[in-house]
């Protein structure tokens, strides 16, 4: 089963923690994101594999973009 994470507002990617093929567990940061000069991590909430990641570090995202898709255990 797969769980895509959605970005949930207009921001910058201002740091990205993982890479494709890590193992992530419920509360672990993907990525964290810069928005009005403030930083917002987004948190997994399912435990998983980061089978694809689709933000780079620089890059703007609106609403509803794909961040990452989580291959849950």
């Amino acid at each position: 089963m797969t769980h895509t994470v959605l970005a949930e507002l207009v921001a910058g990617v201002f740091k990205v923690e993982v890479t494709v093929g890590d193992q992530v567990a419920v509360g672990d940061t993907l990525v964290v994101l810069e928005s009005m000069k403030m930083e917002i991590p987004v948190i997994v909430e399912v435990a998983g594999i980061v089978s694809e990641l689709a933000v780079a570090e620089g890059d703007v995202i609106t609403e509803g973009d794909t961040i990452a898709v989580i291959t849950a255990h």
